[in-house]
Order: C-alpha cells, then structure tokens, then sequence
C-alpha cells in the first residue's frame, strides 16, 4: 500500500511538471518593441496581444529605459507620462492570457543619447558621463555612455532595474549592451589607456550578479560588442572593432545572447561562435524580408540544443498599431511555425 502511494505520488508530480517543461523546450519566437513609453500606449500594444498570440509570436521583449513612472528615482522618469506600475501590470495579464512571456528592457551602458538628445541619466547626473564634457551636442559620436567603473551609477540603475523587475513580474531581464565604442577613448579620464575587453566584461558581470545571482532572472543582452569583427567582417555596428570582444570569455555562459544581424548574407558565423562557447542563442532579425528569412534557415541548421529560436526587431520600420502586418515578422513566422508543425 505505502509503495502504491508512492508510485501515485511520483506519477502526479510528473504530470503536473510535464506542461512546463516542454514550454520552456518551445520554441521562442519573440518580438522586441521600442516607444511603447505610457500607458496609452501599452493600450495600443495591449490591443494587438491576442493577434500576435494567433500568429506564433510567444516572447516580448519591452524596450523600456527611462519611460517608467520611478519611484526610487523620479528625476529619471522620461516622458511626461511614462508607464505607471498599474499600467505595466495590465500588459502582463493580457501578455499572460496569450500564453506570451514579457520581458522588459533597459538599456546599459551604451546608447545614453541620440543625435542631440541626451538622455536622463547623464542629464540629471553628468558626472556619470564616460567622456565628460567631451562631444559637445553630441557631435562626433554615435551615442553617449555611462561610466562602468563608478559604482554610484550601479547604485542608481539597480534600484531603476528593480522596478521595473517588480512592474513586470519580471523572470528574464534585458540589459541592451549593443554599440558600445567609447570604452578606452582618449576622451574617458576613467577608462583611457584600459582594456575595452575587461571593461566591458566588468559592465556586464555587475548586471549578471545583480539580476541573475541576487534576483533570481534569467540575463538577456545583445551580443554585437562579443563578435571579433577582424575575424568575422560584419561591419562596426554589427560587430566589434575595438577591442571588446574577447570579453565573450570573461562573462557566465548563462546569458542568453542576443545576436543581430539585418543583412541577408550566406553565413552568421558569429551563431555557431556563441554555441560552441556554450551560451543560449537568440538571433535576431530587422526590416528586411530576405534578410530575416536567410539569418533564421542558417539558425536552424545549427540543429543545437541552445538555438532557442528567433527574435523580430522593429525599431520604427511599422506603425505601433499595424504590428500583425510586419513583413518581416509576418514571412520569418511562416517559417518557424511550418517547422514546428513538421516535428
């Protein structure tokens, strides 16, 4: 009677254990979204989650930066009116109802401007400017940077992070990471003459300690800044140029990288790059259909346990109410979903 029991017991667990584990096997076909900073318009976007559900798109990745209401920080907050806790809130229940994971994003370290508008942090604290006083109206650069080698800017981000952990009910967490290129300049009294390498590796080990170690989530990043583009010839964008990339050997492997490339071209050989090193690959598409089709067949070649499956960019190339007509997405899903039918 009491081995009966035993085997009842072991059954049920396993059954009930069943359903997750195959969802964190499926596939993910992701969507990340950026200008989606208030309430009214997570309305929008909310709007659209039961259509995007239909169509496969199972993972959203939130790009949201400073377009939060915080609390720690009031003076950071972006927009007039950024997205309020009840507002994230409401997305993630509909987001959930839809069987779509939501993961927010901030951006780190790079991309602290565009063009002639710098953003928060550095405005309210430009002290934490790498290259202080340096670039007028931004002049001469592609985007400002924090300094990663002043811990009061950890002390600020950590607590902006949390929020938005928090607003989110967040279990995996973005720190953005692409198109850093001042790590080491002339013009960083902090980092000039450093090794951009371990500079950049320092950056992104703090964000892993804090959001994997100490919270318990799972890190997303980009991974351009990880790819030795001497090797690989992407261009400076897609790839690194100076000097950050043997950083890929100083940070956990259990980061999931997110690896963008926008051009149709025969091979990424910066996927098999990440999967012999043994991290979890996310590769990540633009604007361009052949382009989107071609990066997610050679992904899928790779027939590896860590190619999770693919991730659609938009950055302005759809309206913010017109996401289910994505070309890209809409063509890159056929694909994904005639597979997964097949198996």
């Amino acid at each position: 009677m009491q081995f009966s029991s035993v085997i009842m017991v072991l059954a049920v667990l396993i059954l009930v254990s069943l359903p997750c584990a195959v969802a964190e096997r499926e596939t993910w076909r992701a969507l990340h979204l950026i200008d989606y900073q208030s309430d009214q318009l997570l309305e929008v976007l909310g709007k659209q989650i039961p259509t995007l559900a239909e169509m496969g798109i199972n993972v959203i990745i939130l790009e949201v930066n400073y377009g939060f209401n915080f609390e720690s920080h009031p003076e950071l907050r972006g927009p007039s009116a950024p997205i309020t806790k009840q507002g994230a809130e409401k997305l993630v229940r509909t987001c959930r109802e839809h069987g779509i994971k939501l993961i927010p994003q901030f951006q780190c370290l790079g991309h602290q401007s565009w063009e002639g508008n710098t953003y928060k942090l550095l405005t309210e604290y430009p002290e934490f400017d790498l290259t202080p006083g340096a670039f007028p109206g931004n002049e001469g650069i592609y985007c400002r940077e924090w300094d990663p080698l002043n811990p009061k800017v950890n002390e600020i981000v950590f607590r902006l992070m949390d929020e938005l952990i928090e607003a989110f009910q967040a279990k995996e967490f973005h720190v953005g990471m692409d198109e850093v290129f001042l790590l080491g300049d002339e013009h960083s009294p902090s980092t000039k003459g450093k090794d951009p390498a371990k500079l950049f590796a320092k950056a992104v080990n703090d964000y892993h300690d804090h959001i994997v170690k100490k919270r318990g989530l799972q890190m997303l990043m980009w991974g351009d800044r990880l790819i030795d583009g001497t090797k690989m010839k992407y261009g400076k964008w897609e790839s690194s140029r100076n000097g950050t990339a043997p950083a890929v050997d100083m940070i956990p492997k259990d980061i999931i990288i997110c690896d963008w490339h926008y051009n149709r071209r025969r091979e990424y050989l910066s996927i098999p790059m990440f999967l012999e090193k043994e991290f979890r690959v996310l590769p990540a598409s633009w604007n361009r259909v052949t382009a989107t089709e071609a990066l997610i067949r050679y992904a899928k070649q790779q027939e590896h346990p860590n190619m999770l499956g693919h991730l659609f960019t938009t950055w302005g190339a759809v309206n913010r109410g017109d996401l289910p007509a994505f070309e890209p997405m809409v063509k890159g899903l056929e694909i994904l979903m005639a597979d997964e039918k097949t198996r």
